[in-house]
């Protein structure tokens, strides 16, 4: 399938989709390194609630991939992803760090583009 023959409301979610996995995992760069992160890992330092709240902002993309027609197989995928980065993100020091390079919202991105056969050059025309 290519960008043409998807129809434009699809697009436009897809591209809502991108722009909430930009601010949970990549919106910030620390400067002089290719070391970027979000509001992932920022919520992840508040203890307790921190990584829930990360994880139910992750939700609202699955759901949209649902709502995209977004196989259940893929589905689960990305709910394995939120799961494992909400569970190690959890762990005391180490899971802050690993907030940073796990990016479960850019992977479960990527499992949508795949599924459509898009890459990120397609939203952006």
């Amino acid at each position: 399938m290519n960008r043409s023959d998807i129809p434009i409301e699809h697009l436009a979610r897809l591209r809502r989709i991108r722009g909430l996995a930009r601010l949970m995992d990549t919106a910030l760069r620390i400067p002089g390194t290719r070391v970027s992160f979000g509001a992932d890992s920022v919520l992840g330092l508040v203890p307790g609630v921190g990584d829930v709240a990360a994880a139910a902002v992750s939700l609202v993309i699955v759901n949209e991939a649902r709502r995209l027609g977004v196989p259940k197989a893929r589905l689960v995928q990305m709910l394995v992803n939120i799961g494992f980065d909400t569970v190690a993100g959890s762990v005391p020091v180490v899971g802050d760090v690993f907030d940073v390079y796990f990016k479960s919202n850019r992977r479960n991105l990527q499992l949508v583009l795949d599924h459509f056969g898009l890459d990120h050059a397609d939203l952006d025309r």
